[in-house]
């Protein structure tokens, strides 16, 4: 299809973006205070990286209710392998943004696949961090703190605030587009699952996600427009072909803790975990930027998060966990499981990244 650009008015511009972005995918060359887009098509599929998201991708090519025979899962690490993490990816998508028929999104052959996938993932996520989640004889906010601070691996955020090119800023930041572009919709999820004050305090949390109201401010659009600045393509899901097995495998988690009620408690552990340990490293994140002569509009994103997550931390250990537990004491072990496998996940991801930069490899799937 034959890209044309153009520039519409401010305004109008702001009001219909959301309605752009449901009908067809847009991508944003130029950063400007009237936001320019090049239309492309509409959301495309990705490719295939092996049997189990060519059933996925295949199916979703033809009308709901033609899945098929399905393959077996077969002896592989669900946390880390490519063509795993993409089937699973792909099924989660349908809830948000994804291609294909709406339809897709509950039937019942593809959710069966999907289950058989989630069964997978969870078992190879209790085997991974089953000995790390504390027993302590105290109230699981302090077990809470004793998971973070015993957690250990190298950090990204100084290594690229440090060292790292800016080829591998670019990368990264392509890696985590897969969460960012959509930022605070899996946590949403969990709102109408909790009740009382964990539910204020997600609310709270989750309001100043999406901006309190005011679209500029969105996380997600701050992340396109550092994106932008770094000449990357910042439209919703254009980077997906190119992600490995362990970054889709962090988005996964946070898509099943927040689509399942039952793991309602998991999810509260997830961002407990997200914003007690954000400002550090969001910081050093920004002057890595900062190092390259990215201007403050491409590193609002992460000065942001500096500002709201140390109020955002507080709000979650004690009120969105507190709240959680008083309410259902028998959900403790959930709460860390959560917290414990994001912790988990995100440190495979960056020894992931540091390994291949480390030889003078791309990051990035080729």
């Amino acid at each position: 299809m034959t890209k044309q650009d153009f520039a519409p008015d401010p305004l109008l511009a702001e009001l219909v973006r959301p309605l752009i972005y449901e009908t067809t995918s847009y991508e944003r060359f130029e950063q400007t205070t009237t936001r320019r887009f090049t239309k492309t098509s509409t959301p495309s599929f990705p490719r295939p990286r092996g049997p189990l998201s060519d059933t996925v991708i295949s199916a979703l090519r033809r009308s709901p209710g033609s899945l098929g025979e399905t393959p077996p899962i077969g002896d592989i690490d669900p946390l880390s392998d490519d063509d795993f993490g993409l089937a699973l990816y792909l099924c989660y998508e349908l809830h948000y943004r994804g291609a294909g028929d709406v339809e897709w999104e509950w039937d019942p052959e593809l959710l069966r696949f999907r289950a058989e996938l989630e069964s997978a993932f969870v078992n190879q996520l209790r085997e991974e961090i089953g000995h790390a989640i504390p027993r302590f004889s105290y109230e699981v906010s302090t077990a809470l703190d004793e998971l973070i601070r015993g957690s250990s691996g190298p950090s990204l955020s100084t290594y690229l605030s440090e060292s790292g090119t800016l080829e591998q800023l670019r990368e990264f930041c392509i890696h985590r587009s897969a969460y960012q572009l959509k930022e605070a919709d899996p946590h949403t999820f969990g709102i109408p699952r909790l009740t009382g004050e964990a539910k204020a305090a997600m609310v709270e949390i989750q309001y100043d996600e999406y901006g309190s109201g005011d679209l500029t401010h969105m996380h997600s659009e701050l992340f396109a427009d550092t994106m932008a600045a770094l000449d990357l393509d910042p439209s919703y899901g254009s980077y997906v072909d190119v992600l490995p097995g362990v970054t889709l495998a962090t988005v996964n988690l946070v898509s099943m803790f927040g689509l399942h009620r039952r793991w309602r408690a998991a999810l509260v552990g997830h961002l407990a975990v997200f914003e007690m340990t954000s400002v550090e490293p969001m910081g050093r994140y920004s002057r890595a930027l900062a190092r390259f002569d990215i201007g403050p509009e491409g590193r609002r994103f992460y000065d942001v998060h500096v500002d709201v997550d140390a109020l955002h931390a507080v709000i979650a250990r004690d009120r969105m966990v507190v709240g959680l537990l008083s309410a259902e004491p028998e959900l403790g072990p959930d709460v860390l499981f959560g917290a414990a496998a994001v912790l988990m996940l995100e440190q495979r991801f960056v020894d992931y990244l540091l390994d291949a930069w480390t030889v003078g490899h791309s990051s990035l799937v080729t």
